[in-house]
């Protein structure tokens, strides 16, 4: 049986031994003792494993999340001080309402492009622990038939 656990930051996988067995004046005491401990150990990794999945998907979903408003932020200085220069730029070659129409239509296109990059990026974020769950599945396989 294997366990993950979080080590200097990086997942590792450790195996399960059960403790050696001796030659018979084992006690039950000493036998639910060890149960005891393996469960408590096992409970603990499980957790490490949680919060270091968890904790992995959230940098991610922030990493996101500032990029759309910081995509958000930038558009709007654009917006303002950009649209301005170029609607005059483009009012010395035709009507001024023609050139704020093109300036809107051109911030419309790069807000959409940014819209549509954040949102991808966003849908990859997993905040569900697989392993974890994969690793309490095969736990409670382990508990149910611990001779396999």
């Amino acid at each position: 049986m294997t366990a993950l656990y979080e080590h200097d930051d990086r997942l590792r996988v450790r195996d399960l031994q059960p403790p050696p067995a001796t030659a018979g004046d084992t006690s039950i005491g000493d036998l639910i003792s060890d149960i005891s401990a393996d469960v408590s150990q096992l409970v603990r990794d499980e957790i490490e494993l949680a919060k270091a999945e968890i904790k992995e998907e959230s940098t991610k979903a922030g990493k996101a999340m500032g990029m759309l408003g910081g995509a958000g932020y930038a558009g709007h200085l654009v917006l303002l001080m950009g649209s301005l220069t170029l609607v005059f730029a483009l009012g010395n070659v035709m009507d001024l309402a023609w050139a704020a129409l093109i300036v809107t239509a051109l911030w419309a296109v790069v807000g959409a492009v940014l819209y549509t990059t954040g949102r991808k990026r966003l849908r990859t974020v997993n905040l569900k622990p697989e392993q974890t769950m994969e690793s309490l599945k095969e736990d409670a396989r382990w508990a149910r038939h611990p001779r396999n």
